[in-house]
């Protein structure tokens, strides 16, 4: 049972947010993402088709937004407050996409972050945030991530929360300009019920 609203949504932990992406976003966003440009890109979804390119920030903000319109994604940012109760700067980004209501009730998440704030829990927190709101407010019932095999710092995110290794899928998406293999993690609510944000906190300061 759905328990609160789809969209739009800002959820936090601490210095952490997770808000909305927005159009006024494009000259931070483009910034640290250029900036990260070399670190990102053996992970970069990319576009099949012949001479396929990728969407321009402008239009990348309009699919987003009539996704989450459609209530089938929720595209947040990732953002870190350097002050309690300062202005949070982009650090990354998250997406909740592929919502499947109905008997599925289930969506599939992907996150980026800051090479230079990487290592220091934002992603694992980031994904503890959303999936929570997923299960908790919005009803769904499993979430799903799919990573490279050779990204260890994925590897790592889904390991510290642990999500189950449902096994590997050859070719599954189109990444950096070939079909690439990946491995598929999930999580359900019924293997969270105090929530994944707080047994993640826990076995942080444990």
């Amino acid at each position: 049972m759905r328990l609160g609203p789809i969209w739009p949504v800002t959820l936090e932990c601490d210095d952490l947010v997770l808000r909305p992406i927005r159009y006024r976003d494009k000259k931070e966003w483009t910034a640290v993402r250029g900036r990260n440009s070399e670190w990102l890109a053996p992970w970069e979804a990319s576009n099949p088709a012949p001479g396929g390119g990728l969407p321009d920030y402008r239009q990348m903000v309009r699919s987003l937004n009539s996704q989450a319109a459609a209530a089938t994604a929720l595209p947040f940012v990732i953002a870190e407050r350097s002050v309690p109760g300062g202005p949070a700067a982009i650090v990354g980004q998250l997406t909740v996409s592929s919502i499947v209501w109905g008997s599925a009730m289930m969506a599939t998440l992907g996150y980026w972050v800051d090479q230079d704030r990487a290592g220091r829990g934002i992603a694992p927190t980031a994904v503890a945030l959303a999936t929570d709101h997923c299960f908790r407010t919005l009803g769904l019932h499993r979430m799903e991530i799919n990573i490279r095999p050779e990204n260890g710092p994925s590897l790592r995110v889904v390991e510290k929360l642990g999500f189950r290794d449902e096994g590997y899928r050859p070719r599954y998406l189109h990444i950096n300009g070939e079909w690439a293999d990946h491995r598929t993690f999930a999580l359900t609510s019924e293997e969270v019920p105090e929530g994944l944000l707080h047994r993640w906190l826990t076995t942080r300061t444990s």
